[in-house]
């Protein structure tokens, strides 16, 4: 399975100390450059599973930075151009670009119901406490509740 990712369900993970799930989830995880650099700036170490892929078209990227940040845009076209299974992003306004360039998107909140769905963790809800409280995620009520309903760890 090929994913691609954005920085924060990296970032994220791996503040709280559970990366690992992407490695267990998916194999391996490709970012673009701009991602590794970012990461490289919050976090000491980059697992070795987290592979880097260049974006061949830059001028779609470039095109993208009016309404993106440089991660996101370079995530989204790599994702397209190696055909991804998942791209990895958080982001609202990514996810909506990405689909209207047909590739399909997950968030963490996504990966982690994949994960308990897969035995790999227990819960949903202690990830999410963990992402608010360690790694400073903002999670929408609604949002936290139609991902524990869909754990079946509601309420």
């Amino acid at each position: 399975m090929l994913v691609v990712s954005d920085t924060s369900p990296v970032s994220g993970l791996l503040q709280i100390g559970r990366a690992e799930l992407l490695c267990n989830l998916f194999g391996s995880v490709c970012v673009p450059p701009s991602v590794r650099d970012e990461l490289a700036r919050f976090h000491a170490t980059i697992p070795g599973f987290i592979g880097v892929r260049s974006v061949v078209d830059q001028a779609q990227v470039t095109r993208l930075l009016s309404s993106l940040h440089k991660g996101e845009a370079e995530a989204i076209v790599l994702a397209a151009e190696c055909k991804a299974d998942y791209l990895l992003i958080d982001e609202r306004r990514g996810r909506a670009i990405a689909a209207g360039r047909g590739v399909p998107s997950i968030g963490l909140i996504g990966a982690l119901l994949f994960a308990k769905q897969r035995g790999l963790i227990t819960g949903v809800k202690q990830c999410l406490v963990d992402l608010q409280s360690q790694a400073g995620f903002y999670l929408f009520e609604p949002l936290i509740k139609r991902a524990l309903e869909a754990a079946n760890e509601w309420p």
